[in-house]
């Protein structure tokens, strides 16, 4: 197996069906940068093809259109024996630049963020950011307490954050230092190589390296995480001081445009992706 997934399923507030959250998943806004300014988000998904066996490997292709701003978005993800790739393909046929905004996420399940470290990451800025919420995603319910706030309206695709009045913030914790000046910028640079993930952590990594290595001395197994177009990696750990192997014990890992968007210009693809691979299987 690749990596085992952190998933649940909530009850749903209307009844009127179960929401499984965590895994693997997409969250995309795009925005043509004409007079119109169309917004568009690929959420309607039609299965395209599958290939491949068991034996070998599953590929999966969705595809999401919006015939209004001439755009398409396709998403492929491909599972293997030790290796699980995630790619999506944008493709602009309008006359106007796109610009795109989002990110691909997964949640890794591990034995507890306390026995979990991220190596690579030595040298890369850093921006701290309440933690990214979408639909699919795992937050503990503190960190919308914390701020009086629907966790939410956080991060809105359509707004960018503005990098005026940042400083350099050097905490042990993240998140807590976050929630007590939500409205201040926090950047720094990472010190450290062998990265541990056991405090509360929200961040979006800028010039970080195409490959990281995520290691569970819990689990005693290791995952490599390859990005592709993306320029930017954020990290969320909920922190340990939640139970071994329960519901929050996971670190989530995203490929990202966030702080700045990415720009497909007129008549043009874009390709971006997310690899997981196992070398312990």
């Amino acid at each position: 197996m690749v990596a085992q997934w952190s998933c649940c399923i909530p009850p749903s507030p209307s009844g009127a069906g179960a929401l499984i959250q965590g895994g693997l998943s997409l969250s995309l806004g795009c925005q043509t940068q004409n007079d119109d300014g169309l917004s568009w988000s690929p959420n309607a998904w039609a299965l395209h093809q599958v290939n491949g066996s068991p034996q070998d490997s599953i590929q999966v292709e969705l595809i999401s259109r919006n015939e209004e701003s001439l755009a398409q978005v396709k998403h492929i993800i491909t599972l293997g024996r030790d290796l699980l790739t995630s790619e999506i393909l944008v493709s602009n046929s309008s006359t106007a630049s796109l610009h795109l905004m989002g990110s691909i996420t997964c949640h890794l399940a591990v034995s507890t963020p306390d026995a979990t470290y991220a190596v690579g990451l030595e040298g890369s800025g850093f921006f701290i950011r309440p933690p990214f919420v979408a639909d699919f995603n795992i937050i503990p319910h503190e960190f919308a307490k914390k701020t009086n706030q629907d966790p939410r309206k956080f991060w809105a695709l359509n707004k960018l954050f503005s990098k005026s009045d940042a400083r350099k913030w050097n905490v042990d914790d993240d998140v807590e230092s976050l929630m007590r000046d939500v409205k201040e910028e926090l950047e720094g640079e990472e010190q450290d190589n062998y990265k541990h993930l056991t405090k509360k952590l929200s961040r979006i990594y800028t010039c970080a390296p195409r490959d990281l290595t995520v290691i569970d001395r819990g689990r005693r197994n290791s995952v490599t995480v390859r990005r592709n177009g993306f320029k930017e990696l954020y990290m969320f750990s909920p922190g340990s001081e939640h139970e071994w192997y329960d519901k929050y014990s996971y670190i989530c890992i995203g490929h990202a445009a966030l702080l700045e968007p990415l720009i497909l210009n007129a008549q043009s693809e874009w390709r971006g992706g997310l690899q997981l691979w196992n070398p312990n299987s």
